[in-house]
C-alpha cells in the first residue's frame, strides 16, 4: 500500500474544520438549508475529520492536531444543540 502524504492529508483536513468552525460562528451561509440538511453536513464534515485522524501516517505524524480535534468537538456540540 502506498503512503499517504500527511502534508496533503491535513490540507484537506482544513476544509472541514473551517466549514465546522464557518457553520458554528454563523459566518458559513446556511440560509437556504433545513437545519437537519446543516447538521448532515456538519456531520459527514466530523466523520471526514475523525477517518483522517485515525490514518496511520496521521496519527505516526507529530503535527499538531488540535485545530481538527477542535473542530470534532465543536461540530458534535453544534449538532447535538441544534437537532
Amino acid at each position: 500500500m502506498e503512503e499517504r502524504d500527511v502534508t496533503q492529508i491535513l490540507s484537506a483536513a482544513d476544509d472541514s474544520v473551517s466549514l465546522i468552525n464557518g457553520v458554528n460562528d454563523g459566518s458559513w451561509d446556511t440560509r437556504l438549508m433545513e437545519q437537519s440538511e446543516i447538521n448532515d453536513m456538519v456531520q459527514r464534515n466530523v466523520d471526514h475529520l475523525e477517518i483522517i485522524l485515525a490514518y496511520e501516517e496521521v496519527v505516526a505524524d507529530s503535527s499538531d492536531k488540535s485545530s481538527y480535534n477542535s473542530a470534532i468537538s465543536t461540530g458534535k456540540s453544534y449538532i447535538s444543540s441544534n437537532s
